[in-house]
């Protein structure tokens, strides 16, 4: 009996060993200049592999900033008159909870068109 259970216990040892860990990350948007104009977010994205559990932190001025959550073709238009959800308190915290593309937009008169919009593809 007490070799079963050492096998057992043993297998979900090497079991664990063997998966690799998996930990969400928490980016900055924008990093240290944050949601604000004269950042290319296109360009900070890049590179980036966005995943089921990360959050996205948005730290911004809520006298001069906003955030939307948009579909994209109001995203491709800069439309923000019918958002997904709106955020103003200038540390919006969301958490990527499912995969798919997900946009993001100021809805402060030309910010949009100024180019303070992203766009995120999130992996499983």
């Amino acid at each position: 009996m007490n070799k079963a259970i050492a096998l057992v216990a043993s297998s979900f040892l090497i079991l664990l060993l063997a998966s690799p860990t998996v930990f969400a990350t928490d980016y900055t948007v924008g990093d240290a200049s944050g949601w604000t104009l004269e950042v290319d977010y296109t360009k900070w994205a890049t590179g980036k592999e966005f995943k089921v559990g990360d959050t996205l932190t948005f730290k911004y001025s809520p006298s001069f900033h906003q955030l939307d959550e948009v579909s994209e073709i109001d995203f491709n238009s800069c439309n923000s008159s019918k958002p997904i959800q709106s955020y103003k308190d200038g540390n919006t915290k969301i958490t990527l909870s499912k995969a798919g593309r997900f946009f993001f937009l100021c809805p402060i008169g030309n910010h949009c068109s100024r180019a303070m919009k992203l766009a995120v593809t999130v992996c499983i």
